[in-house]
């Protein structure tokens, strides 16, 4: 006896009483469209019931100012309905700074929720129950450390991690793509990917180690088409490095995720859709001999689109969010989330938020879109625009690999270049009213008042998680520790994780060359930033240094390290000792960087 198929309902019928058959498909079997939901290559959905099976998981990206204010907003969304839980970490947390970083002043808890430690996920997460509750993670630069955080928490609450579900975005490609959030080069950015793949695919089989994302892609100004290509291309990067790595395809490829973006062009945002599943479908199946079926399909998280909302006229808002999330909900996303009205202005206040998700229930329980698979399949403008789109993408796709690939095409800027062009043609028919945007450039209210709630983050929250860093259970730091003295170079740094509060030092022209140095000791392949004068100067590597500008005799400028690299001091050296005041000879400005020490060198040292 076959195994009864699980449905929301006994029965779906429309508003009217009719009753609704589960797919809808021609008659003519040769049509090439007549494919049922559920079957390869997966264009009409991933399952044959869709969501008369299982809504969609209405995830709501959510956090600002601390740990314990996002632990409020987390419990106050699930108890008014939502079923995923999508953190949204701060600058200094995506970026890889502590909130005591002079780079994080003034941005701490300002877009997102500031973590930086395991007590601060502790506290992100207190009474919420991890093993019933998927949990999307945004993060990218230092998602390994964020994910080690969570795992921790996870068997420190006698939590089996195997159990653990959710999504770590982790896509750093993307941030070289898009949004310019990186950390380290494109390269050990991959291998950092491929290790919490590895990770994943080992010890938690129900986790997503990453979530390829190409909602930023589109945020910066692309196509449909572009998003969709560059997207689905640094997700077979991935799955190369993987099988570099010696990974078999089947053991991860079913557990690597997509974010894509939901834009105002109704249709086409369906057809991209529907693009993206053939495509990924046949790819895994042709290409890289995917076996397991579950590895086919592909499934992803959207978001309505932010850079289709204005600050003119916000309460519009609401209502290009609702069409955006019929167009996923249409195209078979696997979660939502849906913005709210306020986020041009201002992280979404709890009033804000609540409407966003009541447009998702409302979607789901109201409408009856839901409960029919692929309503749309066999339309023949949705058809159109679905093999257009893969016809297009499949032409990007032959470019990148003519370029050489996917690094050496960030390299050259094929990417970032392919967008710009795109966002600038958007832009000109903005201006110049060939495409309306309602109370942007036509419908405009003169004199507009602002009629919303908008939330404030306050000093507090950067307040709060400094002392959070310096009260913890090593102790409160201070500057009155002493200092460590290096044997070999006579070198000084505060022993204490806060920088000295100024680098600058004065040099003094002698001889009129070019002023130059040496950099000693530097870890970090990012690099640091130094300065003389105006005169600004990347250094990535230990060696020489030398400015363009020359020194005259007897001139003199402020020389400064305006950048440090991550986890380290570098500071100037000169006779033995840090100095305020350097003769400038020839080449004599060494830098040496010294590293950061652990927490327990310094409670040793503050005690």
């Amino acid at each position: 006896m076959s195994k009864k198929k699980r449905q929301r309902e006994e029965n779906f019928n429309s508003l009217s009483g009719n009753r609704l058959k589960e797919y809808y498909s021609s008659d003519n079997k040769d049509n090439k469209y007549n494919i049922d939901p559920g079957t390869f290559p997966y264009t009409r959905g991933i399952h044959k019931n869709m969501y008369r099976g299982k809504l969609w998981t209405m995830r709501q990206f959510s956090g600002f100012s601390t740990p314990e204010k996002t632990n409020e907003r987390y419990k106050y969304l699930l108890k008014n309905g939502q079923t995923g839980l999508s953190v949204a970490y701060d600058m200094p947390t995506l970026m890889g700074y502590d909130p005591d970083h002079e780079l994080s002043s003034g941005e701490v808890g300002v877009c997102g929720v500031n973590v930086a430690s395991l007590e601060d996920m502790e506290i992100l997460f207190k009474g919420i129950d991890l093993e019933n509750i998927s949990v999307s993670q945004t993060i990218n630069g230092p998602a390994i450390i964020l994910f080690a955080f969570y795992v921790a928490l996870a068997k420190k609450n006698g939590i089996d991690i195997r159990k653990l579900r959710g999504t770590l975005q982790n896509d750093a490609l993307k941030e070289y793509i898009a949004q310019k959030e990186f950390i380290f080069p494109p390269t050990p950015s991959v291998k950092l990917v491929v290790d919490v793949i590895e990770f994943c695919s080992e010890n938690m089989p129900f986790y997503n180690p990453v979530s390829v994302s190409g909602y930023h892609i589109r945020e910066a100004g692309s196509t449909a088409a572009q998003e969709l290509a560059f997207t689905l291309n640094s997700g077979f990067t991935y799955i190369e490095a993987c099988l570099e790595r010696g990974l078999k395809i089947d053991d991860f490829a079913h557990r690597l995720s997509f974010f894509f973006n939901s834009h105002m062009d109704f249709f086409e945002e369906i057809g991209k859709y529907r693009a993206a599943r053939r495509i990924w479908a046949n790819k895994l199946k042709n290409d890289y001999g995917a076996k397991n079926e579950n590895s086919l399909k592909l499934k992803f998280h959207t978001q309505t689109a932010g850079c289709s909302l204005t600050a003119q006229q916000p309460e519009n808002n609401i209502i290009r969010t609702a069409y955006e999330a019929m167009s996923a909900v249409l195209g078979g996303t696997n979660s939502l989330h849906t913005n709210s009205l306020d986020e041009t202005l201002a992280l979404p206040s709890e009033k804000a938020a609540k409407i966003a998700l009541r447009t998702q229930q409302i979607l789901a329980y109201e409408t009856g879109v839901p409960n029919v698979a692929d309503p749309l399949g066999g339309s023949w403008y949705v058809e159109e625009i679905t093999d257009r789109i893969e016809s297009e993408a499949n032409k990007y796709f032959k470019a990148i690999k003519n370029l050489g690939g996917t690094i050496t095409a960030i390299e050259d800027g094929y990417f970032q270049k392919k967008i710009a062009e795109s966002a600038s043609v958007y832009q000109e028919s903005v201006d110049s009213k060939d495409r309306i945007i309602v109370g942007l450039n036509d419908f405009v209210e003169e004199d507009e008042k602002l009629e919303i709630e908008i939330l404030k983050i306050s000093q507090e929250a950067q307040d709060v998680q400094e002392k959070s860093m310096m009260e913890s259970d090593l102790g409160l730091f201070d500057l009155s520790v002493p200092v460590r003295k290096d044997d070999d170079s006579q070198r000084i740094s505060l022993g204490c994780s806060l920088p000295p509060e100024s680098r600058l030092v004065s040099i003094i022209g002698s001889i009129g060359l070019p002023v130059g140095g040496s950099v000693s000791d530097m870890n970090d392949i990012r690099g640091m930033e130094i300065k003389l004068g105006i005169e600004s100067l990347s250094v990535t590597s230990d060696g020489l240094f030398t400015f363009k500008n020359p020194l005259l005799p007897g001139q003199q400028l402020e020389f400064e390290v305006s950048r440090n690299p991550v986890h380290q001091d570098c500071e100037l050296v000169s006779s033995g000792e840090t100095t305020a005041l350097v003769t400038y000879e020839n080449r004599n400005l060494d830098l040496v960087c010294i590293d950061k020490e652990s927490n327990d060198l310094y409670a040793e040292l503050a005690h």
